[in-house]
């Protein structure tokens, strides 16, 4: 059984990667909307990620004996003024992630649960693959700049992003 502190942290923790899959989802609506299927592709490939990442955290809650205590979900962003807008703020919202792992690990360190900092090791492990990825698309987006065949080339990479695909135990394999 986890400490309260502990088990609250993870609750929290769940919220906000089921809002970072909202979030992505709101940036696949908005790429559908102006016809950049292969970013809303990225967009949902995203989202699955993160629906895997809550229910990992999720299962452990309650492998632990703990708790788990949904809360509600805050409305993401819905518009945005470029493709590029998008995806820096996707990178910034792993960003803000990574310090919440971050801080889940430091709670765990602080208080003795090597079990915690065990599960968590592969959640520091997999932002830093997050923040590459979106940083990744960022990077190749502003080397297309105002080039819409550019634009294009980089939706149609994007496009071919493999989905996950949930495993038993919240872990997730590509699709090939």
């Amino acid at each position: 059984m986890k400490s309260n502190k502990m088990e609250d942290a993870l609750n929290a923790q769940i919220n906000a990667e089921m809002y970072s899959a909202y979030l992505y989802l709101s940036m696949a609506a908005y790429f559908e909307s102006v016809d950049l299927n292969g970013c809303a592709h990225w967009m949902k490939a995203q989202a699955q990620e993160e629906m895997i990442h809550a229910m990992k955290i999720y299962d452990y809650v309650n492998e632990c004996g703990g708790r788990v205590m949904l809360r509600a979900i805050e409305a993401p962003a819905s518009s945005w003024d470029s493709p590029l807008a998008v995806f820096e703020q996707a990178y910034s919202h792993e960003q803000y992630v990574t310090g919440l792992i971050n801080n889940l690990m430091n709670l765990a360190i602080e208080e003795g649960d090597h079990a915690t900092q065990i599960f968590l090791q592969w959640f520091v492990s997999e932002q830093v693959e997050e923040e590459a990825s979106a940083s990744g698309v960022v990077k190749r987006l502003r080397l297309a700049g105002e080039s819409s065949g550019g634009l294009f080339m980089v939706d149609r990479e994007l496009g071919q992003r493999p989905l996950p695909i949930p495993m038993p135990g919240g872990t997730a394999v590509s699709s090939v």
